[in-house]
């Protein structure tokens, strides 16, 4: 099994290398093809290739025109079926930590809490891929207040890294008529403000640990980016008069997330490459944001 993950790796980091080459060749296409449409003569540059490339570009489809990327092939099959989570917390949790993670198991459906003991993250991760897990989630604290959320996705990454911040969860809400129950119907997700690439980029990493919810849906799940904070709110809708008198009520819980790294491999790999990470010198300017224009 063990070579068997490595070799799968070793070929997804080969597909990834050949990005750039795809790349390349596909704007050599697409300038010819932009030329005959246009009656333009090739550009001078490829009229050696021609020939070679408009017989591609006769054998391609619109499924094949465009090339595929890494990020294609890590959710290619996410829409196939409903995500499976595996959620799980540092070694020796505090109460606060381990009822926060409580929370969170009804906040993601078909998601999974396990105590962690003493296994090594190599080895949940190798349970997870054997049992068809498709993103592991675990949470971590600083003397009883969580303060890092990991998301890694399965069977190839990528591995997100958060920072969590101003963590409210329900029991420490006191008024328990207000927030109401917990529901269970997979939610509608609203993503405000993720406009740059790396912000679609973390938008998709964590949309995909939700299912597609059904339309009459009353439950409500949001990511809102401010100056790359993202707020995350948990609420309930009803229509108490019609359409136009909806009564939003936030069940809980509630927190900030600051990302500040993406991994291309799973959380176990330390020699796994990184897409992107924050630096001391990008917090020299308050004005410059990643996530948003």
């Amino acid at each position: 099994m063990l070579r068997r993950n490595i070799r799968m790796r070793r070929e997804y980091l080969y597909r990834k290398s050949l990005e750039g080459k795809e790349r390349l060749l596909y704007e050599k296409k697409r300038k010819i093809r932009e030329a005959l449409q246009e009656g333009k003569p090739i550009p001078t540059e490829l009229r050696n290739e021609e020939a070679a490339l408009r017989r591609e570009i006769d054998l391609e489809d619109e499924n094949t025109a465009v090339p595929r990327t890494h990020i294609d092939d890590e959710y290619a099959h996410a829409a196939e079926k409903d995500p499976k989570i595996l959620l799980t917390t540092s070694r020796d949790p505090s109460a606060p930590l381990q009822q926060f993670v409580k929370e969170l198991s009804y906040v993601f459906p078909n998601a999974q809490r396990m105590n962690r003991g003493g296994q090594v993250i190599s080895e949940i991760i190798e349970s997870c891929r054997a049992h068809d897990y498709t993103d592991v989630v675990l949470v971590h604290e600083h003397r009883g207040v969580p303060d890092g959320l990991i998301v890694c996705h399965l069977p190839y990454g990528p591995t997100a890294y958060f920072g969590l911040l101003n963590v409210v969860t329900r029991h420490e809400i006191k008024d328990k008529k207000a927030i109401g129950t917990m529901p269970e119907a997979y939610p509608h997700l609203i993503f405000d403000n993720f406009s740059t690439k790396l912000g679609e980029r973390t938008a998709n990493i964590l949309k995909y640990l939700f299912p597609v919810p059904k339309p009459d849906t009353k439950r409500i799940v949001t990511f809102s980016n401010q100056s790359d904070y993202v707020s995350f709110r948990h609420h309930i809708y009803e229509k108490h008069g019609g359409p136009k008198s909806i009564e939003l009520k936030e069940i809980g819980p509630r927190f900030e997330l600051r990302l500040y790294q993406i991994k291309l491999g799973t959380v176990d790999q330390a020699e796994a490459q990184i897409e992107w990470v924050i630096r001391p010198y990008m917090n020299t300017s308050k004005k410059r944001k990643f996530l948003s224009d």
